[in-house]
């Protein structure tokens, strides 16, 4: 049963604590009830609440979800279904097809802060005792890390196929044959991916926010038609489920979030200026148009 105590609590930090802060604290009580130096039962217990607190508050995403919904976040059937993070799992776990990951939950720990770091302080370079396979680093573009690739690749002269999944991100492990892969990725200069999610934006003109219609926006997976209602603000936000990221467990995707810009016009022709001044007349006369 998963412990119900406050993470920040867990931690010995304060709601506002930074990540330094957050990792600060962690190292410290790893390091003190960590199983290769607490050999009982409550250190073990006490390791393991400290690693999911740490799991989740060094983690921007979680971290937000956790303010908001606490541990049900996490919970099957918790905060709406299944959570913003349901099915996490426990920590240092996950596979996909033949690759097995160091991290849990998203495929990633902390949102870029690796525990195997922070362990090889404490024990020489190697986890819990156990040796770390070599590491390589192995850049891709953002359409391979969403879509995955197979990569041939030359490590100590010898030339293998590596197959990368869909849905890898920035700092991903993968455990390949005898080597470890470290997955760097060219940002797109169109796509801003945020977890699971992506984000876009597009321009509108005024007129078109005012009285709506129906417009063209890229996604990963090409181009789709979203109508745009009349009367659109500035900064709207329009959802398109399941159009972000493939999850790289092999379940589900994230959602494509289109934020809308209304570009209001630095020149206007004669006839331009006329309609606007004669909306902004009849606004003066009480006739809203907003």
């Amino acid at each position: 049963m998963a412990s119900d105590k406050d993470y920040y609590e867990v931690l010995g930090v304060s709601k506002t604590a930074t990540l330094d802060e957050i990792k600060k604290s962690y190292r410290k009580l790893a390091l003190e009830y960590h199983p290769d130096r607490n050999k009982t039962k409550e250190g073990e217990a006490k390791f393991k609440e400290v690693t999911k607190a740490f799991e989740v508050l060094s983690n921007e995403e979680k971290r937000k979800s956790y303010d908001q919904f606490g541990h049900a976040a996490f919970e099957q059937g918790g905060a709406g279904g299944q959570g913003p993070f349901g099915g996490a799992g426990g920590p240092f776990g996950g596979q996909q097809g033949p690759f097995t990951y160091n991290y849990s939950g998203s495929g990633d720990f902390g949102g870029g802060v690796d525990p195997f770091e922070i362990f090889e302080q404490f024990f020489g370079g190697g986890f819990g005792g156990r040796q770390r396979k070599p590491a390589y680093s192995l850049t891709i573009s953002f359409d391979d890390a969403v879509h995955g690739t197979e990569k041939q690749v030359t490590i100590d002269g010898k030339s293998q196929k590596i197959k990368i999944p869909a849905g890898v991100d920035r700092g991903s492990r993968i455990r390949f044959s005898e080597y470890e892969v470290v997955i760097d990725v060219v940002p797109d200069k169109h796509f801003s991916r945020e977890g699971n999610d992506i984000v876009t934006e597009k321009e509108i003109s005024f007129p078109f926010a005012a009285l709506g219609g129906e417009i063209s926006v890229e996604t990963i997976d090409g181009a789709v038609k979203i109508r745009i209602p009349s009367g659109t603000q500035p900064d709207s936000m329009i959802r398109l489920s399941g159009k972000g990221v493939p999850n790289v467990r092999g379940s589900g995707r994230g959602d494509h979030y289109v934020k809308l810009k209304i570009v209001v016009p630095k020149k206007l022709s004669r006839k331009q200026k006329e309609l606007f001044e004669q909306l902004q007349k009849e606004e003066e006369h009480g006739k809203k148009w907003f």
